[in-house]
């Protein structure tokens, strides 16, 4: 049986789409707001393209309501994880574009942050 649909985009609610959209170009590369007939880009959505063809959108939520992590009330319902080739230097570069460390036990071989609108997100080192 063929599938049913494709697989389009991720979507993030959050409270400034432009700027989370600029969070995850630095961390990840790829071109923000291309021009793209599936959307409409304006303050209230943004869109990446990554250099793979994948699609990340940025959707404003006034009220966003970002997970706490390790908390069951509002728990983190989905998260990236992001293969990086020096966790030591990407984790100083994700807490510059503001970033904030969640989970960050040494030794593992990742670390868990939180980008600037609350959203957990895994670096793994390889």
């Amino acid at each position: 049986m063929p599938p049913l649909g494709v697989f389009q985009c991720v979507v993030l609610d959050c409270p400034a789409p432009r700027r989370l959209a600029a969070f995850y170009q630095e961390l990840l590369g790829g071109e923000v707001n291309r021009p793209d007939r599936r959307w409409a880009v304006n303050a209230d959505w943004s869109t990446l393209h990554l250099p793979d063809g994948q699609v990340l959108c940025f959707q404003r939520q006034p009220r966003h309501q970002p997970p706490v992590w390790g908390d069951p009330a509002r728990p983190q319902q989905a998260h990236l994880d992001i293969d990086v080739a020096d966790l030591a230097a990407a984790h100083e570069r994700v807490l510059e574009l503001g970033a904030t460390l969640l989970d960050g036990m040494l030794g593992r071989g990742w670390q868990v942050y939180a980008d600037p609108a609350g959203h957990p997100f895994c670096l793994l080192g390889h």
